[in-house]
């Protein structure tokens, strides 16, 4: 006999969780276990029933999805959680991804797409809906923006550490005590600096780095 899949859906709208209820009941390897309109009742409804698949809405009460996942699968890792939601952009795709859910679909996908992502999901596999593989294919295949190394490859390692400190702002006093050198050594790095990238002041520096995504944490 085929094993039947245990199911839990999340979602705080009724008439979204009947829909899915329609969708899912009328599969023979398919049960409803439980249902939830909270994120804090999913977490303790899984944990009671331990099923195959959750189902999971991003947009909760109390809790979001994205922590309800990450807290279900502390707990027992071998659930499946498939986030189902309207949302599209790349952020609530890779939160999901972080969390440790193993299927995402948007909410207006065909009935056959849910039924394979939860298939998928609960025999151990990784599914990801045709328009969010596609997103997914997109992110993944284009350029990425240059490291601040590979910005500026002429500098020395040293240097970059200046730029950096000169970029949040420090003066020549403070990157000397947070680089442990003296205020001499860091002038001379600074006019190493201002000559391998052509520029004439602190002001031209600054502006460069941060364009390169330097100056952005403070060690201070």
């Amino acid at each position: 006999m085929e094993r039947t899949i245990r199911i839990v859906v999340a979602d705080d709208h009724a008439v979204f969780r009947e829909g899915l209820r329609a969708v899912l009941g009328s599969e023979p390897d398919m049960e409803i276990a439980g249902e939830a309109a909270t994120g804090r009742e999913v977490v303790d409804l899984t944990s009671k029933l331990r099923p195959d698949v959750v189902l999971m809405d991003i947009q909760m009460p109390q809790i979001n999805g994205i922590e309800a996942t990450r807290r279900i699968l502390a707990a027992n890792p071998k659930i499946g959680v498939v986030v189902l939601t309207m949302f599209e952009d790349d952020d609530s795709v890779f939160s999901a991804m972080r969390a440790g859910a193993r299927g995402y679909v948007l909410k207006g996908a065909d009935p056959s797409e849910i039924l394979k992502v939860v298939r998928a999901v609960a025999a151990g596999e990784a599914y990801f809906g045709k328009e969010i593989a596609q997103r997914l294919t997109d992110f993944f295949s284009a350029p990425r923006p240059a490291s601040p190394t590979e910005s500026f490859p002429e500098l020395t390692a040293r240097e970059h550490e200046v730029l950096d400190l000169i970029a949040q702002g420090h003066n020549n006093a403070k990157i000397a005590r947070l680089l442990f050198v003296s205020p001499k050594t860091v002038r001379n790095h600074i006019s190493n600096i201002f000559t391998k990238l052509q520029i004439a002041d602190r002001t031209q520096a600054i502006l460069r780095a941060r364009e390169a995504g330097l100056g952005r944490d403070d060690p201070s």
